[in-house]
């Protein structure tokens, strides 16, 4: 994948993200209009005023999340799948959920085409997570909030780490790691970031 080199120059450097990069093919998640710029490291639109986001930011989020292989991991916003795929290479189990029932319906077209077997996608609102699977190890959301949702940090295990945006959505976010502990939350500011707003409620699709 051309967009590798642009992963490492951008700090990815986990071998296992890399490796997990390298085996997910970023192509079978863009279609129609954008579908030949799927290699290049950029955000593109997708359906229901979505985006799949640039790779170097998926791969930082990714290394910032620290996925073991025994762990069981939320994502919040579905979109396109190819994060959830990226999380398949990494974790046990990947529960991903998106408030467009269309963005869930074609994400599971495509990880029953890859095999992708330990993906469970939803369609509900992800700002309240799933609390009947809880607890994660691990939590990434991909819609800015502006703060991290109360429901989710309450789903995350101790000793787990959420990734996510925060800020208001017409202003620069910061992406956030925030890591749970018996003392309470350590937050950790990563970088300037831009995502959608995390929505409450369900789509229209």
């Amino acid at each position: 994948m051309q967009f590798l080199f642009a992963l490492r120059s951008k700090g990815v450097t986990d071998k296992r993200v890399l490796q997990a990069m390298e085996t997910v093919d970023r192509g079978e998640f863009v279609t129609g209009l954008f579908a030949e710029r799927a290699y290049e490291d950029m955000p593109l639109p997708i359906a229901c005023g979505q985006t799949i986001s640039q790779p170097a930011v998926v791969g930082l989020m990714t290394q910032a999340l620290d996925v073991r292989p025994r762990d069981k991991v939320l994502e919040v916003g579905t979109g396109s799948g190819y994060q959830a795929a990226i999380l398949s290479q990494l974790a046990r189990r990947v529960y991903t959920v998106d408030r467009h029932r269309r963005l869930v319906r074609e994400a599971r077209a495509v990880f029953d085409r890859l095999g992708l077997v330990n993906i469970t996608a939803i369609t509900g609102d992800g700002s309240h997570g799933l609390p009947d699977q809880a607890p994660f190890d691990r939590i990434l959301v991909t819609a800015a909030a502006e703060d991290p949702p109360g429901p989710l940090l309450a789903q995350l295990r101790e000793g787990g780490i959420m990734v996510l945006p925060v800020g208001q959505s017409d202003a620069v976010q910061s992406l956030i790691k925030v890591t749970k502990t018996a003392d309470g939350l350590d937050y950790d500011e990563l970088r300037p970031v831009r995502f959608v707003p995390l929505v409450e409620g369900l789509g229209q699709d």
